[in-house]
């Protein structure tokens, strides 16, 4: 199809706007904070001394930023590991066309809609040492006095990673289910005919199909992952002692309770560096999958 000179001046005139948003409060704000980052502005008065690296060399050997890295990745894994494995799951018992599907399809989406400060809210009552699980376990005749969960190092971040699979394992469900539901009867009944059970069917046929979702659900929450900060902020706002500490509310701390912009921009840096490591190369395999 063969547009005029017209519609692709009106194109343009039409995305502009956008293009110069995103180009002023997306990237603009991006440079601005890898210059402050750069600087040693500690305080409520600027200071855009260039101080080079200097910034990143001290954060990558404070002794917190790597507690706060190592939590990060154990975070992540749980998270990714457990948000696949019950999705696909969820998603092939839902692909059998049970009764009420409707209904249970709703009920694991449901957690979507809650936001993550409400989530933290509603498992650190869960979690509360003297109520929530520990009431129950009580009632059947377990010492519970030493169960404190999000109050004992060891689980905390146990803790915030169920909080957090709650939340998202229903998005994975969806889009493990949509993808099963666009894979042709007619492939499955073929390879029936064939001899081939549904354990085969299931790792030869329908796993490989599902690759670009399983792809596209790394990255996903992948990202959320790797930048967390208000459902651990409300659940343990850290604690206990930096058992679920994150960059992310080093970040907050370090900027506006300590004042250290210079510090808390650097921060920030790392985390979108971390967040575009995964992102960037989907993007390269999308681009080149079209």
């Amino acid at each position: 199809m063969k547009y005029s000179k017209k519609d692709r001046v009106t194109s343009v005139l039409l995305l502009l706007p956008s293009f110069i948003l995103v180009l002023l409060f997306v990237y603009g704000f991006i440079f601005f904070s890898t210059y402050i980052s750069m600087t040693d502005w500690r305080g409520l008065i600027p200071s855009y001394k260039f101080v080079g690296l200097n910034q990143y060399s001290q954060l990558f050997q404070h002794p917190r930023f790597k507690v706060d890295l190592f939590n990060t990745g154990l975070f992540t894994l749980i998270f990714l590991a457990a948000n696949l494995f019950l999705g696909l799951w969820l998603a092939v018992m839902l692909d059998r066309k049970l009764r009420g599907e409707i209904f249970f399809r709703n009920l694991f989406l449901f957690p979507m809609s809650v936001s993550f400060v409400a989530t933290g809210t509603i498992w650190v009552w869960i979690f509360n040492p003297t109520s929530g699980l520990n009431i129950i376990f009580s009632a059947l005749g377990f010492d519970t006095k030493n169960w404190g969960w999000i109050t004992d190092p060891r689980m905390a971040l146990y803790c915030v990673c169920i909080g957090a699979i709650w939340q998202m394992a229903g998005f994975t469900m969806a889009q493990y289910l949509a993808g099963l539901r666009g894979i042709s009867d007619d492939i499955r009944e073929a390879a029936r005919i064939d001899g081939a059970n549904e354990a085969q069917i299931f790792g030869h046929i329908l796993l490989p199909q599902l690759w670009p979702i399983t792809v596209g659900a790394v990255v996903i929450l992948g990202h959320i992952s790797l930048k967390i900060f208000d459902l651990v902020f409300v659940m343990t706002q850290g604690g206990p002692a930096r058992s679920t500490d994150m960059p992310g509310i080093f970040m907050f701390e370090t900027t506006f309770r300590n004042d250290f912009f210079a510090r808390g921009a650097a921060i920030g840096i790392v985390m979108l560096v971390m967040v575009a490591i995964l992102i960037v190369p989907y993007l390269i395999y999308s681009r080149r999958m079209d």
